[in-house]
């Protein structure tokens, strides 16, 4: 008779313990949450009420996660997206594979004829960007993502508080509000920022998606327990700044499979060297490219195991 006393008054103590476990944590996920809007008090789309066409992702298939990523930049007034990436999830490997499509990119714009690739947004938001990408490189998205940069400094500083490591090869400054120097340095929010939008050198917009890349590779490598902690504080900053259809779940299990996975990032710019030419069109100065061969290594990239030698082969050429 003791010794069943004893036992349920351990099953209820257990049990106890673990309903206080799941109300501390359901109210330190409110309160990160609510810190993190707090932080984002000056977000676009904090309520933005802006409806864009409905989004018709394809249904996600064997695992692969497609998310298209968009910036934009109060510095472009057009509407047109300054940024234009696809995000790829194995959830199989949990491998991230990152694809940056340069913004002059010279494509048919379904219902527009041949544009800047940017300009898709602008004509018709991210379901229009999704059918640009379907109709010229045959790659279906699942997800979508618009960021305002804006919150980019808030959310970085989550991801990676000790900051950047970055080699800055000749000094910054024109266009981005503020001066960095040359040489080794570690930045934090602001200064990357900085960083990642400027484009006013030799390299112009090439160099800027080759930063883009290299702050999001050291971002990702620095992600871990702490980041997943400070996942509801994240969700309460991005709540301002991004505006996505990717469910909180779906953010979770990514989310959680980066951390607890042995994962690489790996990456890729459209075009790739030796596939456009410059040239002068009635839209203004775009990349005339060659359509196959991007076509190409967008296939050999999304389905290889060993993506990064693909990657390497990218470059500035033409």
């Amino acid at each position: 008779m003791k010794k069943s006393k004893k036992s349920r008054k351990w099953l209820r103590n257990v049990f106890l313990t673990f309903a206080l476990v799941i109300v501390a944590g359901i109210i330190y996920g409110v309160y990160q949450y609510r810190s993190g809007l707090a932080m984002a008090d000056d977000g676009l789309y904090k309520d933005d009420q802006k409806a864009y066409d409905p989004f018709e992702g394809a249904d996600v298939q064997f695992g692969q996660i497609n998310v298209l990523l968009l910036g934009s930049d109060a510095r472009d007034e057009d509407g047109r997206s300054d940024s234009l990436m696809i995000a790829h999830y194995d959830q199989t490997t949990n491998d991230v594979k990152l694809i940056s499509i340069m913004r002059d990119t010279y494509v048919d714009i379904p219902g527009h004829g041949k544009n800047k690739i940017n300009s898709a947004f602008a004509f018709g938001g991210p379901e229009l960007v999704r059918k640009t990408i379907k109709q010229n490189f045959d790659i279906d998205v699942n997800y979508y993502a618009i960021a305002d940069f804006k919150g980019f400094p808030k959310i970085i500083d989550l991801l990676a508080p000790d900051g950047i490591e970055v080699d800055i090869p000749y000094e910054m400054s024109y266009g981005i509000g503020m001066t960095l120097h040359p040489g080794k340095q570690t930045l934090h929010g602001a200064g990357l920022l900085g960083y990642v939008r400027f484009r006013h050198d030799r390299l112009s917009d090439f160099g800027r998606v080759e930063r883009q890349q290299e702050v999001l590779t050291k971002v990702k490598e620095q992600i871990g327990v702490s980041s997943l902690m400070n996942l509801p504080k994240l969700l309460g900053v991005a709540d301002s700044y991004f505006d996505t259809n990717v469910d909180n779940k779906t953010i979770l299990t990514i989310g959680k499979g980066i951390v607890n996975g042995k994962s690489s990032m790996d990456t890729l710019r459209i075009p790739v060297a030796n596939s456009f030419e410059d040239k002068r069109t009635n839209v203004g100065d775009v990349l005339d490219i060659n359509l196959d061969k991007n076509k190409q290594a967008l296939e050999e990239f999304l389905s290889s195991k060993d993506s990064e030698k693909i990657a390497k082969t990218d470059g500035i050429s033409s």
